[in-house]
């Protein structure tokens, strides 16, 4: 899995963090080809993480596996 922790307007003149999504790269035998979409959550990652390493699942995010 590779992805990234926020996303940053390049045309935004401030230090602040802005509303951007991030990709998401994931790769293994579990991993169907194409778009998962666009996300919910954040939480989705570590839920589909969870699932795959076969513990139990957590409070936050839904699985795309």
């Amino acid at each position: 899995v590779i992805t990234a922790d926020h996303g940053c307007d390049p045309t935004f003149a401030g230090t602040d963090h802005t509303r951007e999504y991030v990709p998401v790269l994931t790769f293994g035998p579990l991993f169907d080809p194409g778009s998962i979409g666009r996300r919910a959550s954040f939480a989705d990652i570590g839920q589909s993480l969870a699932g795959h390493l076969g513990v139990p699942p957590l409070a936050n995010g839904e699985s795309f596996l």
